[in-house]
């Protein structure tokens, strides 16, 4: 190629990657940057630090960190903790043997049951949150939910969930909605094992316990870290269960994506709310860090064995 054909076309590469440039560095570069600014500041929505934000330095991280606040009520330390336990119960629990559960028993069925399955578990991962969110909001009311009729049909007193156990309604409706891209991570990673493998189990005689524990589990243990860390990030900045909860009753369900909205939007300390924000992002890029870390790892591990 001349060096004329080799201009035109790094021309055209360059024309074809601006807008995607341009778009990445308004919605994402710059906003990161703006947070990182403005949690420095004592920015409010309303009043005279909206217009003229000061520099108050490490204040808003202090405050978030201080000893005489963090564990009280509604407060950093408490949300920080409840989130922890989010994620630990509805992702890393939940979606991940929920996922795995479904891509196990999908192996079993015929091509169009297994097809079906699939779709219908999708819909949930698919539809927006508002929609998703309102459904489970009239699948668990008090008087009229689809849930409490069927145990009044049971016998089963009707409870008021999102009143009386708003957490675990949330990692129940965060570990059914988030379980697609598990379970399809999962058939995919199910799919890459050798027939053989299985055959040779049930020649001898083996279990489905004993060939999911001693197969196949170890050879999808890369699919697993993966997906462990993909749906922990995820679900550290997931704010669908406010439309659930709130963040209530008496902040049982104040996750930090809901916390930080209630600091920065209903309180009004956009400063205080940039730095949590910050917060979260060092946390998802701890994540991302020990993710690349792991994918070198597995990298070299193949190609020594190659």
């Amino acid at each position: 190629m001349s060096s004329r054909g080799a201009n035109v076309s790094s021309r055209t590469g360059i024309a074809f990657m601006t807008p995607a440039a341009v778009l990445i560095g308004l919605f994402v570069v710059f906003p990161f940057f703006w947070i990182i600014a403005v949690s420095f500041t004592n920015r409010s929505l309303l009043g005279a630090n909206a217009l003229h934000p000061q520099f108050v330095g490490l204040k808003n991280y202090l405050d978030l960190f201080d000893p005489t606040t963090f564990w009280s009520q509604g407060g950093f330390g408490p949300s920080l903790w409840l989130t922890i336990q989010f994620v630990v119960l509805s992702a890393m629990c939940g979606q991940v043997l929920l996922g795995l559960a479904l891509a196990w028993i999908s192996r079993e069925l015929s091509p169009r049951a297994k097809a079906l399955l699939q779709s219908i578990v999708m819909l949930a991962w698919i539809l927006p949150d508002v929609v998703v969110g309102f459904a489970w909001f009239a699948y668990l009311d008090r008087d009229a939910g689809t849930l409490n009729q069927l145990l009044h049909g049971l016998n089963i007193p009707a409870a008021d969930f999102l009143i009386e156990h708003p957490f675990l309604t949330i990692c129940a409706f965060n570990a059914w909605r988030g379980a697609a891209f598990s379970m399809m991570l999962f058939d995919a990673a199910l799919q890459s094992i050798p027939p053989s493998y299985l055959e040779t189990a049930d020649v001898v005689g083996a279990s489905g316990w004993q060939k999911l524990r001693d197969i196949v589990l170890p050879l999808i243990r890369g699919h697993i870290v993966t997906d462990l860390i993909l749906i922990t990030m995820w679900t550290f900045n997931v704010f669908t269960p406010f439309l659930l909860t709130a963040g209530g009753p008496s902040f049982e369900s104040d996750i930090l994506p809901i916390y930080t909205y209630r600091i920065a939007f209903k309180s009004f300390e956009f400063g205080k709310g940039a730095a949590i924000g910050v917060i979260v992002m060092l946390i998802n890029l701890a994540f991302s860090l020990l993710y690349l870390r792991l994918a070198q790892r597995g990298l070299r591990k193949k190609g020594k064995a190659a």
